[in-house]
């Protein structure tokens, strides 16, 4: 079927209404989301760089990433400056770290004794400007998106209540869904649009996939990094979802219901314009008490016990 067929057919269904129209956000959105996107691949070209300066200190037999957690630190990046420089005495190097590094000055100086050659003070020194260089553009990218987000700021001030999200990943959720909530009929759809829900592959009755629909990976991928976030805050909802579906499903589809949970939070506050509203820890045994109690005989039962309950007094 040639390309021109298929596009009158399109057009033709699209005219008697029977094919649903794609979100194309205003200008304003796209602009803010064309920034954060740069910003997020800016960010992952950085940590390639880094990924290359440990690379680099291997090859010179530098172990200096197993005894602090970042080399491009401030005082790994006290120690990497004094090693380009040619300071091969590893007490140097070691001596420049900040008062309040965990790791002592004894397993820093045996770190840092290598063998550094020309050229991997050449290949440390290239890596370390282009770190800066990302960091320059990031902070460029930052600013403007600072100056040009007053139509965003009230939705941003919105998704910061959620727990997990902080002002950059709310930028992110803006920028990628808008603040329009009309173009999504629910937050069910909101919801299958950026991928978080399972595929519908089934066939003769069986299911043959669960995994997650191809969505909006930008999206996608900033949800899950809140929702780690989100587990972690404990006395939230959130983490007892995730406690919950963890014990029965595991870590991955237990994350992934918590980003679906939060991307249903951000729909309804950013349809009626209201702040996050945690249902509690307890909100699971609240909604079903007669369940929950079932659970806890079957679980004593399958322990050997013979259990009655019945409601305690008034």
């Amino acid at each position: 079927m040639s390309s021109y067929l298929l596009d009158s057919i399109l057009a033709d269904l699209m005219a008697h209404g029977l094919v649903s129209s794609s979100f194309v956000p205003d200008q304003t959105t796209q602009e803010m989301r064309d920034l954060l996107r740069t910003r997020k691949q800016l960010v992952r070209e950085r940590t390639s760089h880094t990924q290359r300066i440990q690379k680099t200190l291997e090859c010179a037999n530098v172990k200096l990433d197993s005894v602090i957690s970042n080399v491009v630190g401030v005082s790994g990046r006290r120690m990497l400056e004094a090693l380009i420089v040619g300071k091969t005495d590893p007490k140097e190097p070691a001596a420049m770290a900040h008062g309040r590094l965990q790791a002592t000055s004894a397993e820093l100086e045996a770190a840092l004794r290598g063998r550094v050659t020309a050229h991997h003070r050449f290949m440390l020194r290239l890596h370390l400007d282009q770190i800066d260089s990302f960091d320059e553009a990031i902070a460029r990218i930052d600013r403007e998106v600072n100056d040009n987000n007053q139509h965003f700021r009230a939705a941003i001030e919105l998704l910061m209540s959620v727990p997990g999200v902080g002002s950059l990943a709310a930028e992110v959720i803006v920028s990628e869904i808008g603040v329009e909530m009309d173009r999504f009929a629910t937050a069910g759809h909101l919801i299958s649009w950026a991928g978080l829900c399972p595929k519908n592959d089934e066939s003769a009755g069986k299911r043959r996939s669960n995994r997650l629909k191809a969505g909006a990976p930008w999206l996608k991928t900033t949800l899950v990094q809140c929702a780690w976030g989100a587990a972690r805050s404990k006395g939230t909802y959130l983490h007892a979802q995730y406690v919950r579906i963890r014990a029965r499903r595991g870590n991955k589809k237990a994350i992934c219901a918590v980003a679906a949970s939060i991307l249903t939070a951000a729909y309804h506050m950013l349809k009626d314009g209201t702040f996050y509203e945690d249902p509690g820890p307890d909100y699971f045994d609240k909604r079903s008490k007669d369940q929950q109690a079932n659970k806890l005989v079957n679980r004593l039962q399958n322990l050997g016990f013979n259990v009655t309950i019945q409601p305690a007094a008034a």
